[in-house]
């Protein structure tokens, strides 16, 4: 009977050991962005696609991975959805005409050097990714 408590303890264990957590990524933006820090809740306005500026009435457009930890993660901890329940909202929201669907890109790379060259572009990248061409916003 002990041994299979702890058996079920360590796999419970080791399954929450593996969830990605938001320490496995950073939140960047376009360096025009003066802002450098941002609240979750505005990020989250962001991704759902309810906040179009930031408080200090920059535009803001936001760009998303397609897939990986950091994307899980980032779904997870800000926006509280799962991958097909954001795709849904978004399919949703396109259909009633309310906005267009977000740019969503295959990798760190591709997100970084897409935030980089487009104005007011807010997305997410793993924590280990360069940063290149963009600025880190902290979220508060």
């Amino acid at each position: 009977m002990k041994i299979t408590r702890i058996i079920t303890i360590a796999a419970l264990l080791a399954c929450t050991a593996a969830l990605p957590a938001a320490e496995d990524l950073k939140v960047i933006a376009n360096p025009g962005i003066s802002e450098s820090s941002i609240s979750a809740d505005e990020l989250k306005g962001v991704f759902l696609m309810t906040k179009t500026s930031l408080h200090d009435g920059t535009h803001v457009e936001p760009v998303l991975l397609k897939g990986g930890a950091a994307h899980a993660s980032f779904l997870k901890e800000y926006l509280g959805k799962t991958d097909s329940a954001l795709e849904t909202y978004y399919r949703s929201l396109v259909f009633t005409g309310k906005a267009a669907m977000p740019k969503m890109l295959a990798s760190d790379a591709e997100v970084e050097a897409y935030v980089a060259k487009t104005k007011g572009a807010v997305g997410y990248v793993s924590a280990a990714s360069p940063g290149t061409g963009v600025k880190t916003l902290e979220v508060k």
